[in-house]
């Protein structure tokens, strides 16, 4: 379904790379998994995704990343052409069955070349390197021993993080320790939809207290190995509003907002978990050891904001732990994505406010954005005219939120190129860059040439 940017768009008014200022950071975002391939090159072992992306019935039409954007064998490639496209920041994430192929133990020193050839590569052309510790890929390994539902994984994760930073810390100025943690333990503690397929609340629950300890512990560490490291995480952030105006849904909205957007901020801000909004939590008891209040809280110098669309919803006893359902957008007749999620720009506004006005946050990046929609190559071209519209009209309300104070300092666009969705195969494309899978061909698409030029030239968005 094609968006009807009419529906939101008359609004829509004249700026510029400039008046976000000198010192704002753009750039692109992408994930270890979902671009590299070569899951068993050069020492590399399994991750919980090689595992559950070769399991019948898990994966859209049963897609694997065996090969993916082969980013692995053509960084040099991609680098090279994020260059010609005037982007200046690249966000990219480590495999940590890469650099640990049994996740704990002797590390591959092969892996730790290859990042060091991409960061290498990114700083030779002027493209500053930004880190994601652990975008998703736990090795298998460590899945066999309980993965994030084990409590030794604080260690584990420990181990991993202090190479990484001793590694890479020389070049590598901002970091960010985890991607998404609720996605990651919800999706694939509770939901069971990714990897590794869990199921239940008994795995989630300590599967997020484990998160939220490593979330900080990783700061620390990187703190201490490198300390004019810039540091930071990131959250999956989504405007949660109520379907009605009746005290009901109002409340069921408040709880789907502390699990989406609080669950994991707050106790890294001392605030401790959002228990009050969240009954569920209090089976954290047996896990919550003396001390881990202080292990949760670390002082990041920034939060990564990662927004794609809001969730209306409404109250609905019946449905465990939030007592709430989403109303989806198709059945709200507003405009969608090929995700059939909601396009709702003033939803990054309200969340940069919503963010900013805690005291503990110092600065906001969106470290994700974007939408996939059905490209298609026409005469050796893909007119992706709903994308460039997409990142326009969201581009808005970062600035509108920037003039009113609030410190957003940077957009990273999700992603450089089609990858790997997830569960969701190679259907869904959200790349600037348009990617054959079959031949490997690239192909800029319109987004990514109106982002080349308003980077070279600060044009006007309209």
């Amino acid at each position: 379904m094609s968006v009807k940017y009419k529906h939101y768009n008359s609004e829509q008014k004249v700026f510029s790379k400039k008046d976000f200022g000198e010192n704002f950071k753009w750039g692109v975002a992408a994930a270890a998994f979902q671009t590299e391939g070569s899951p068993y090159a050069d020492g590399k072992k399994a991750s919980i995704w090689d595992t559950f992306s070769s399991k019948k019935g898990k994966i859209y039409k049963g897609h694997t990343a065996e090969i993916s954007c082969d980013f692995y064998k053509r960084y040099e490639q991609d680098i090279e052409l994020m260059k010609s496209m005037n982007i200046p920041n690249f966000r990219f994430s480590l495999s940590w069955s890469r650099i640990f192929p049994e996740g704990i133990g002797a590390y591959n020193q092969e892996g730790i070349d290859f990042y060091n050839r991409i960061i290498n590569k990114c700083l030779e052309l002027n493209i500053e390197p930004w880190i994601t510790i652990y975008h998703w890929d736990l090795p298998e390994a460590l899945e066999k021993k309980g993965g994030w539902a084990n409590r030794e994984i604080i260690a584990w994760f420990s181990e991993y993080v202090k190479l990484c930073a001793k590694a890479f810390g020389d070049r590598v100025k901002h970091w960010m320790v985890l991607n998404e943690p609720l996605v990651f333990t919800g999706a694939g503690y509770f939901l069971g939809i990714h990897a590794p397929g869990k199921k239940g609340i008994k795995k989630f629950i300590p599967a997020m207290h484990h998160a939220t300890i490593c979330q900080a512990q990783g700061g620390r560490i990187i703190r201490e190995t490198c300390p004019q490291a810039k540091i930071g995480t990131t959250f999956s952030c989504s405007q949660i509003d109520p379907y009605r105006t009746n005290n009901k849904d109002k409340k069921a909205a408040k709880r789907v907002d502390a699990l989406i957007n609080r669950l994991f901020l707050e106790p890294a801000l001392g605030l401790g978990y959002p228990e009050e909004d969240l009954r569920f939590l209090k089976r954290l008891k047996p896990y919550f050891l003396p001390g881990d209040r202080e292990m949760m809280t670390f002082e990041f110098d920034f939060i990564g904001l990662q927004n794609y669309t809001r969730e209306v919803v409404k109250h609905a006893w019946l449905v465990p732990y939030v007592q709430a359902m989403n109303i989806k957008a198709r059945k709200r007749k507003v405009p969608i994505t090929e995700m059939e999620w909601e396009v709702y720009p003033k939803g990054i506004y309200k969340l940069l406010k919503k963010f900013s006005a805690y005291k503990g946050v110092k600065k906001i990046y969106i470290t994700e954005n974007g939408a996939a929609f059905p490209d298609k190559i026409e005469n050796g071209k893909v007119h992706d005219t709903d994308r460039v519209y997409f990142l326009k009209n969201y581009l808005k309300q970062v600035l509108k939120a920037k003039k009113e104070g609030v410190e957003v300092n940077g957009y990273f666009v999700w992603s450089l190129t089609d990858n790997f969705e997830w569960a969701e195969g190679y259907r869904p494309r959200f790349g600037l860059v348009y990617i054959d899978f079959d031949t490997q061909k690239r192909i800029v698409k319109s987004s990514g040439r109106w982002f080349k030029n308003f980077l070279k030239h600060s044009s006007c968005l309209i």
